[in-house]
């Protein structure tokens, strides 16, 4: 229990405290530990280090703000602590495949790395580790959608083995990859959410069977196609599933529950080759 509690403060304190200049000694602090046992926690829960998750949601935040605020990108990569605009681009290259200025005319979705949310369950060992990735914003967005309407969801095939076998950078270039394309699937009238470690779900606003088969193809059709990751080429394809918003939600359910609804519906679906759909 002492372990999930300081999982779950450090992550607390990393969100209140993004656009401050955060050291790992001043989260560990704040945890009332040493900084040696808060990255071997962190890293256990997360297989990430401390570093690369502040990076990585900064660089998600950042994103957020390119596409929803009139700030310049000197602005930005001030409010989020890099010391320059030049040091703040090659970041947000890295990780976006493309410049901040080119950004907006490319994506209309940010969320690739969202916050973590501790999540209390009890291990072998009797360690409690648990993690969810935050899916408030596709909750409330579900609130006030049409429930005859369709929630696509996806996961990526084979995304754990990339990790093992090629390394979790590829497994990255995979996800945004993954990503990209159902951002480009779903254009400017329909939001896109990553909820899961290799799953995303998008609110269609869609009621008619055709219209979801029509915008899945477009996705299904890139199933195989390869994206480069250093020297290595790497097989990217999507599971998708299609299901009516007033079998997933209502407005008496909560975020978890929520979220165990639609991992249920994923992980029965198997197929490429279509969309399958939950009715």
């Amino acid at each position: 229990m002492k372990n999930f509690c300081i999982f779950s403060n450090a992550v607390n304190f990393i969100e209140k405290n993004l656009c401050e200049d955060l050291t790992q000694e001043e989260i560990a602090a704040s945890c009332f530990c040493s900084l040696s046992a808060l990255q071997k926690i962190w890293r256990y829960c997360t297989h990430t280090s401390l570093k690369e998750y502040i990076s990585k949601r900064r660089l998600t935040c950042s994103a957020e703000d390119i596409l929803k605020t009139e700030m310049s990108i000197t602005e930005i990569a001030m409010k989020y602590q890099y010391n320059s605009p030049e040091v703040f681009s090659r970041a947000f290259n890295k990780l976006w495949g493309t410049s901040p200025s080119k950004f907006k005319t490319k994506w209309h979705s940010s969320g690739i790395f969202p916050q973590i949310i501790p999540d209390e369950k009890k291990l072998e060992g009797g360690i409690y580790m648990g993690r969810r990735i935050d899916i408030s914003q596709l909750y409330d967005e579900l609130q006030k959608t049409e429930r005859e309407s369709y929630v696509l969801c996806f996961d990526v095939a084979g995304l754990e083995k990339i990790n093992i076998e090629k390394g979790r950078s590829a497994g990255d270039a995979v996800i945004l990859e993954a990503f990209r394309r159902i951002d480009a699937m779903a254009g400017d009238n329909m939001l896109a959410f990553r909820i899961g470690g290799d799953e995303f779900a998008v609110v269609t606003g869609l009621t008619e069977k055709s219209d979801i088969e029509k915008i899945s193809e477009e996705i299904i059709s890139l199933n195989g196609r390869s994206v480069k990751n250093t020297e290595q080429e790497i097989p990217v394809s999507l599971r998708i599933s299609a299901l009516k918003l007033k079998n997933i939600s209502s407005h008496h359910i909560n975020c978890n529950d929520l979220f165990d609804r639609m991992q249920s519906i994923m992980n029965n679906t198997h197929d490429l080759g279509r969309v399958v759909f939950f009715d």
